[in-house]
């Protein structure tokens, strides 16, 4: 049975603020958990390895930790025509569904590409900036038992939409067990290489470059709670994605949501992982009912039955309140990854939404749809970071550079300004370098 939480009593907050705190410290490696500083130690030792040592620390952790030999750093990297054998490897339809997935996912974020701008003043000046993609990123692909062909494509399309200079791709093969689906998906998104090195190793090598592997600008990609706080330490030195935590979906349900839906899209989001988190808001007592009653009914069919179980009755809850305004104010209050809107009039609430990572608007609006092949990349803030971040998206791999070319009459202006912040300041080589700008010099 799902825990049930009811907005009128006046224990409300503190229970839901205890439903929650797991998302702090599960989202934030190294936060205090009794191991943590075993983490935070392995990780600091393997980074500082891989940048006093290069390609031989990279090989001897993936010896020791993943158990693939290699006797040079060439043979982790996948080859062209290993690429292709693990490409015709894959069944015809996921081939398709990734290809028909891919369509999707660039058709969205070509939406999202920022252009160039300028603007020229009645002086003469020009401002604006420029928009450039980065030169290198890193998507880092979890594998062995975890193998998501799915997240290949959410990281990398994005950043090849941007017009990202070369994208390089690593992914832990454990005693050389590759998922071909997952090589599938690399070359469908325009993956330039592929390194089958995982853990804090591969962030470190990405973050610093080894004699075989390049240093990148960005890294994006989930991963575990190594290569999460190698993120966490790297950053910096290069840019991240986001410390990620464990998966969420809220669903804000009315009495005319069928429960059998609501309940299977509670274990959607709960099969991740025995961390995730599945909360249902309702204004019916009747639903509350009704869904605990299709929990109990379809939670025994489920192949992932334990996880689902272990993950709801830990992290899982149903919440009983009186109005749609009230569902809206816990939603912001919770600010989830996923929310998912299965009212009548869901067009509606959603001017209500202030803080989600993405929102699923409507009955047929499975959350399922996002992860594989809506369009907008899964790839979204956790743990109530929604409040201050967005979803990953082409932003992510394109930078600003503003542009200032001041005229001689716009710097006459404003070179008056400026000398007096800067002697407000105590700046003299700030006043006066802006003061010299006072009497314009002809051009050369």
């Amino acid at each position: 049975m799902l825990l049930e939480l009811r907005f009128a009593d006046k224990n409300f907050d503190a229970e839901l603020n205890k439903l929650l705190a797991h998302r702090l410290d599960a989202g934030d490696p190294g936060a205090g958990a009794s191991d943590d500083d075993s983490v935070d130690s392995i990780v600091r030792t393997i980074i500082a390895a891989v940048r006093a040592r290069g390609d031989d620390a990279v090989m001897h952790y993936t010896r020791k930790l993943d158990h693939l030999e290699a006797t040079q750093a060439s043979q982790l990297e996948l080859s062209s025509a290993a690429i292709n054998a693990h490409i015709a490897n894959v069944d015809d339809q996921i081939t398709a569904a990734l290809r028909a997935a891919a369509i999707r996912i660039r058709a969205f974020h070509q939406k999202e590409v920022q252009q160039s701008w300028r603007y020229t003043e009645s002086n003469g000046t020009r401002l604006g900036q420029n928009i450039t993609a980065l030169d290198k990123i890193g998507v880092y692909v979890p594998g062995g038992k975890a193998a998501y062909p799915s997240s290949v494509l959410m990281t990398a399309i994005p950043a090849k939409v941007a017009g990202v200079g070369e994208i390089i791709m690593t992914v832990p093969t454990p005693n050389a067990e590759v998922d071909s689906a997952v090589i599938a998906a690399a070359s469908i998104a325009g993956v330039d290489r592929i390194f089958t090195i995982g853990g804090a190793q591969a962030i470190a090598a990405l973050a610093y470059g080894t004699e075989t592997i390049p240093r990148v600008d960005k890294i994006v990609g989930p991963g575990n709670i190594y290569v999460a706080t190698a993120k966490k330490m790297v950053f910096g030195d290069v840019g991240i994605d986001m410390i990620a935590g464990p998966s969420e979906v809220l669903i804000i349900c009315d009495e005319a949501a069928d429960p059998d839906w609501v309940a299977m899209d509670l274990f959607a989001q709960a099969e991740h992982d025995e961390l995730a988190q599945s909360i249902a808001i309702t204004t019916s007592q009747s639903m509350v009912e009704k869904i605990q009653t299709s929990v109990a009914r379809l939670l025994p069919e489920m192949e992932r039955r334990k996880i689902i179980e272990k993950s709801l009755n830990a992290q899982g809850a149903l919440i009983l309140v009186d109005s749609l305004n009230q569902a809206a104010e816990i939603s912001n209050r919770i600010a989830p990854e996923h929310l998912q809107l299965m009212v009548k009039d869901a067009p509606a609430l959603l001017g209500q939404v202030r803080h989600a990572g993405a929102i699923f608007v409507g009955k047929y609006s499975a959350e399922a749809l996002g992860d594989y092949c809506a369009g907008p990349s899964h790839v979204l803030p956790t743990a109530g970071t929604a409040r201050f971040s967005s979803p990953l998206g082409v932003y992510d791999f394109q930078k600003r550079s503003s542009i200032i070319q001041a005229s001689a009459a716009g710097a006459h202006e404003m070179a008056k300004i400026a000398a007096v912040l800067a002697n407000c300041e105590g700046l003299t080589a700030h006043r006066r370098a802006a003061q010299y700008r006072l009497t314009p010099k002809p051009d050369a």
